[in-house]
């Protein structure tokens, strides 16, 4: 098992900024690719980004992709998302996720999840 908490979400206006962080609890993360996933109001769970366990390797969904940044901090065993230019759009419960092996677009190919945060965007 590993137990992931995330962290950092909250209210902001649109064309703010916010990190979130996600923290692997009494488990190291630094072998595992880490995704982050977002889930609107009767919405299904979307990728928002992947990074693989080095760092070395990160995909970014096309609706993200230029204004959110994923990265990693293996000594923390921590797991970031810093989120630039937000929309009332990207209003969803974030989540993080782990994996062995490589990165993935996939929900359904990750193994351990995080509760989730709360983002909401006003316009």
């Amino acid at each position: 098992q590993v137990p992931l908490v995330e962290s950092g979400g909250g209210l902001v206006q649109a064309g703010g900024s916010l990190r979130l962080s996600c923290a692997a609890s009494g488990r190291t993360l630094s072998t595992y690719a880490a995704g982050w996933f977002r889930q609107a109001p009767g919405k299904e769970r979307e990728f928002i980004a992947t990074i693989s366990w080095s760092g070395g390797r990160t995909y970014y969904a096309d609706s993200v992709k230029g204004r959110f940044t994923v990265s990693r901090d293996n000594a923390k065993d921590t797991v970031y998302l810093q989120m630039n230019s937000l929309k009332p759009d990207d209003t969803a419960v974030y989540y993080c996720a782990a994996k062995a092996g490589g990165n993935s677009w996939s929900v359904y190919d990750y193994s351990y999840w995080g509760q989730g945060t709360q983002v909401t965007v006003s316009s």
